[in-house]
């Protein structure tokens, strides 16, 4: 694996792969990897012949009062994981590498971004947009590899990618979880150990929600419901928000169909955690 941290070089080396009729696979991440970027790095790895892993933690996407400062690294052990993963090349930039100066120029992909996540966190999508154009700008013509836990800006990124005229292939991979059913997430090490057993209400909640939606419920505020009274057992647990959408344009539905999406946001101490399945198809556990 070789470590690059200028987009010229980077972009010299993908050219040559592409001259060499090479496909090339990239999973963007900020960094302290987990078993969930493995998953996409190996996944992007046995449907290509190059797989390109970019970590920078992106500004643009941190409001002031968020955790920019405080968000987790460790790049050493980064570097192992990608090259066992199997990453060709790391793309690792410096904020000067990506910003010059002062940004003026923005990505901003509107409706499905000022819902849910954009709602509580307005600036969130608009900073990942512009982060995630640029190095799909920088890498080029590619498949590109995002996480199903991050279901909104997977919605996000396909409307900006189809929008724009991107040549890349959006591709959307699983949730990959705790032997408990937590979602995988960097900011999963925040919690302490009490928080941490707490946050298994997450998923035990979704758990209960399929089970009803199975039994043959489809009315979306009775799901709704069953997973905030599970939530609000732990005083712990503070919702954002729990909603059933549609799962392409993520507006809000009564009735629950194969296109239904469950989203859920809490927060728990320090740590904001969300997670997501399909209504009929439940987790992936």
């Amino acid at each position: 694996m070789d470590i690059l941290t200028e987009t010229k070089h980077l972009q010299n080396r993908l050219d040559d792969l592409r001259n060499s009729q090479m496909s090339i696979g990239l999973v963007p991440t900020m960094g302290y990897l987990h078993d969930g970027h493995l998953s996409l790095i190996r996944k992007a790895r046995s449907e290509n012949d190059a797989v390109v892993t970019t970590i920078f933690v992106n500004p643009l996407q941190f409001a002031e009062t968020e955790d920019l400062d405080t968000y987790p690294t460790d790049i050493e052990k980064d570097t192992f994981l990608a090259s066992e993963a199997g990453t060709d090349l790391l793309f690792t930039p410096t904020n000067e590498e990506m910003f010059c100066d002062d940004v003026l120029t923005t990505v901003s992909v509107q409706e499905i971004s000022t819902v849910l996540e954009g709602a509580s966190r307005p600036t969130h999508f608009s900073g990942v947009a512009t982060i995630v154009a640029k190095l799909f700008n920088i890498v080029g013509v590619c498949s590109a590899y995002f996480g199903e836990k991050d279901w909104q800006q997977i919605q996000v990124i396909k409307r900006m990618a189809q929008d724009l005229s991107y040549r890349v292939e959006i591709k959307r991979c699983p949730i990959i979880r705790e032997k408990d059913g937590l979602a995988m997430s960097s900011r999963n090490v925040y919690l302490t150990k009490e928080q941490r057993k707490q946050a298994s209400h997450i998923p035990e909640s979704l758990l209960k929600a399929h089970e009803k939606i199975i039994e043959g419920e489809r009315q979306s505020s009775v799901i709704k419901g069953i997973i905030s009274e599970r939530l609000d057992r732990s005083s712990a647990i503070d919702i954002d928000y729990v909603e059933l959408v549609n799962g392409e344009n993520l507006s809000i539905t009564d009735q629950i169909d194969e296109e239904t999406r469950v989203l859920v946001a809490v927060r728990i101490g320090a740590a904001r955690l969300i997670d997501n399945m399909n209504a009929l198809e439940g987790l992936n556990l």
